[in-house]
């Protein structure tokens, strides 16, 4: 008589997500965390108890179901980002969901699927090819010259010989901090309309608020590009990452799209009404973007003073490197109480940036396991 299968090996799991982990950075109890890109600056107490009311206002009315199409919501999104970028869309132009990953999986079922390739340039968000994954896309990944710009000849390159019907470009990118000038996601967007059968180029703003003075948003380009798409969180700059509120901006048709693939009702009324709370609070909590946009280029200029390459930053985080050992580097930091990631290209590490108390440590550390 034949013993039984184990119980996990009888589940009918698609082919290409067996023996697969899930997603996850450390998630470690130290003093010092940096290592996920947060903003280390909780909301004020005005912001929370403003939240706090808007959510109890929400829940007498949870026998409900939320507004599905999230109208005010996307009203206040409207506001702020015509403050932010001087580029005002109109409600209808704009979509959310919980968090700018699930944006990205309603992109890819949208506009991905089987039969259909998604593109990007390494490296770039290690949740890319997961979200193509789980939507049966096939995912392509083309490279990125050795100072993580966009080779713009390989682009076309690849766009012609792969013709994706989704191009997504991170600016600022992660994990390395870059932003792509908007001449360059003009080329890339002009390569995309020579597809067959259309091409969706995503821009990937998540870190946007922070790129440094003069860096245009690519929200610019909108008004030329029906085949855009600028995604962006309020996880980083608003300091919500708890919250999971992400969004996009694109044309209607596009945003119309979305609409056709969401589950029904899929953010929540408590969800917004946290969301619009913390938005008419989002003058002050540009304010700590600001001090965290200095703190930033401040660690830039110290590890270049101690002789380690850093690549040019517009986000909340810092490349460095490089390490012949790098996991040596992060296990030394993490002994002493400090959490970086150990992720990008052989060698690198990378850095979140917090408070001036918490950069103190980092630095210390470093100088310690690095011998700086």
């Amino acid at each position: 008589m034949t013993a039984p299968l184990p119980a996990a090996s009888r589940l009918p799991l698609r082919d290409e997500l067996r023996g697969l982990e899930p997603y996850g950075a450390p998630q470690l109890d130290v003093p010092v965390l940096l290592n996920v890109n947060e903003n280390p600056y909780p909301p004020s107490d005005a912001v929370v108890a403003e939240i706090a009311a808007a959510v109890a206002d929400a829940a007498r009315g949870l026998n409900r179901y939320p507004d599905r199409d999230f109208a005010a919501l996307r009203a206040d999104l409207a506001t702020y980002l015509g403050v932010e970028s001087g580029v005002r869309p109109r409600p209808d132009q704009v979509w959310a969901a919980n968090g700018s990953n699930e944006v990205m999986l309603h992109l890819l079922q949208a506009f991905g699927g089987p039969g259909r390739t998604a593109l990007s340039f390494a490296p770039t968000y290690s949740m890319y090819p997961e979200y193509a994954r789980d939507t049966s896309t096939r995912w392509v990944a083309g490279r990125r010259a050795d100072d993580f710009t966009l080779d713009l000849e390989h682009v076309r390159a690849q766009v012609a010989e792969h013709q994706p019907s989704v191009i997504l470009l991170a600016s600022p990118n992660n994990p390395t901090g870059t932003a792509l000038p908007l001449d360059e996601v003009e080329e890339v967007l002009d390569a995309a309309d020579g597809v067959a059968g259309g091409c969706v180029v995503v821009v990937d703003e998540a870190y946007g608020e922070f790129r440094r003075a003069g860096t245009p948003s690519a929200l610019e380009l909108l008004e030329r590009h029906p085949s855009l798409a600028v995604s962006r969180t309020m996880s980083k700059a608003f300091g919500l990452a708890g919250a999971r509120v992400g969004y996009l901006v694109a044309d209607r048709s596009l945003v119309d799209a979305l609409r056709v693939v969401r589950l029904p009702y899929h953010l929540s009324a408590v969800t917004q009404a946290v969301a619009r709370a913390a938005l008419a609070h989002s003058a002050a909590l540009m304010a700590q973007v600001g001090s965290l946009r200095d703190e930033r280029d401040a660690t830039v200029a110290w590890l270049r003073s101690r002789g380690l390459t850093v690549a040019d930053s517009d986000a909340n985080f810092v490349l460095f490197g490089t390490f012949d050992d790098r996991h040596a580097v992060w296990q030394g930091l993490l002994d002493r109480g400090v959490l970086i990631r150990e992720t990008g290209p052989r060698g690198w590490l990378r850095v979140s940036i917090g408070t001036p108390e918490e950069m103190a440590a980092f630095r210390a550390a470093l100088v310690e396991v690095a011998q700086l």
